[in-house]
This record gives C-alpha cells, structure tokens and sequence, in this order.
C-alpha cells in the first residue's frame, strides 16, 4: 500500500538523478514532506517526440521527461474524474488483466521518484491509533516508485483544446524483508537497472518487471518509527522524517493526545 510520501527534491536534481529533460514547466510546486492522493507530483517517462500535428515520430528516440502529473489514476474512458480518487495504487498482480489499467501498463508506464514513503501499523491495542514508518534510502538517493498514467478529457465537453488531465497510479506488490512486518503491502519498487526496461515505450510487455524486488534493494533501506503527525494532511515538514519512538497510549486504550488520523486507502 502506498497512501503518503515524501518528494522533496527539486526538479534539477530529479533530472540530473534520472538522466531526463525537466518539462514540468514550473509546476514541480514546493517541497512535499505528506504528498497525498489528488495532489500533483513530479514523474518520469520517456516518449517519442511528436511532429507540429501531434503525429509521434516512433522513428525519432524516446526522450526521458520529467512531467507534473495528479496522483489518482483516472481511465481515459472515465466518465467522472472522481473516479481517480480510488485509484491511487495499482496491483501489480492484476494490472496486466483489469481494463483500468492494461492498456496504460502496455503502453503508459512512469517512474515516480519519492524520498520515501509512510506505512501504518496495527498495535494491537484496542482504540490505539496505527503506528506511522516512514521508509527511505540509507544513502539519501530517491526511490522509484513503478507508475502507470492516463491523460483524460471530459466527454461532456464541447472544448477539446482544453489541456488534458494526466493522472498517474503507483503500483504495489507484497511486502518484501523488514516491510512485511509493518504491512503486507509496498510500492513496487524498481532498481536503476530496471528503470529503461520500465520506461522503454516500445516494450508493450512488462510482466517481467512487475516481480517483488530483490531483497538487496530492502536491505538498502531504513525503517523508521515517525510522529503521528503524518496521519494529519495538512502537517507537512521536515519534522514529520525525524525518528519519534512510538507515542505512549492512555491507559483506557485511548491515545495519549488527540489526532486526525486520515490515512487515504486503510
């Protein structure tokens, strides 16, 4: 599962990371220390360059883009954009098979690069709130979160020169290491040695790449306990990374202070 992230990196540093042009044209926004479902973030993709009449030039090589994308996938045949607000992740297992997102997995995949992600989990205490992880490299570098997009216009518009909604999903896969005792679910995530595989806009079949992966890639992660805080969306800082050991809960099973515990997805 994957409800919240951080994304703190400016676009430069994206593009000099991810080896790609910074097209999201001033629209990266600010710092995210609580990116959450319906809010824009940076991703990745590569596509061929299209000709004045929007003809792609599949002859032409793909350039690899950094674009501002919604997070909440919705299908180009959508009716209502709502509908991307239950569509924040994807399952790995099933993306090749579900109509919402074959064509996009065949055909529209992305990179979502993240500093980390929070992950919730149960105490067991009866009324006591989640306990919040939050997940990140050891060595500072971004994570890439495998992403599938859409671009959607309104069918009950008259306008189609209006710019289109681009959306995109993260897919999850089952808890790998250290993170399946906090949750059984992650981001699919995806080494370097994936990322051209991924992005490669000729290869329609990337069923190979949807696998769990290897346990050296978890083993160069840290697992930290953070402040619940992060359970409020409009908490959104530097302060909500820093290790906090678990809060103390009350002896009626209540927890010790009053929270917003929202969590997209629980």
């Amino acid at each position: 599962m994957c409800g919240r992230y951080a994304a703190t990196k400016d676009p430069a540093k994206l593009a000099a990371e991810f080896d790609a042009v910074d097209a999201t044209e001033g629209q990266a926004g600010t710092p995210d220390y609580n990116k959450a479902p319906t809010r824009n973030a940076v991703t990745v993709v590569q596509r061929h360059p299209r000709d004045a009449e929007g003809k792609v030039l599949e002859e032409e090589p793909a350039v690899r883009s950094l674009r501002v994308m919604r997070w909440g996938l919705v299908p180009f045949w959508a009716k209502d954009p709502a509908i991307g607000n239950r569509m924040i992740n994807t399952r790995a297992e099933t993306a090749t098979e579900k109509p919402a997102f074959r064509k996009a997995l065949a055909r529209r995949r992305c990179l979502v690069p993240a500093d980390g992600w929070y992950e919730w989990r149960a105490t067991g205490e009866k009324k006591a709130p989640k306990e919040p992880f939050y997940t990140t490299r050891r060595d500072g570098s971004s994570l890439a979160f495998a992403g599938i997009w859409e671009s959607w216009r309104d069918p009950k518009s008259d306008d189609q020169d209006t710019e289109p909604l681009v959306t995109f999903s993260v897919l999850t896969t089952d808890a790998v290491g250290q993170l399946a005792d906090i949750h059984d679910r992650m981001p699919l995530l995806l080494p370097r040695d994936r990322w051209d595989a991924w992005l490669d806009p000729d290869n329609a079949d990337a069923t190979d790449l949807l696998a769990p992966p290897p346990l050296d890639v978890v083993d160069a992660l840290e697992l930290r306990p953070v402040s619940t805080k992060v359970n409020n969306v409009r908490n959104n800082g530097p302060e909500l990374l820093e290790r906090v050991e678990p809060e103390p809960v009350a002896l009626d099973g209540a927890p010790a202070e009053d929270t917003l515990f929202d969590v997209p997805g629980r």
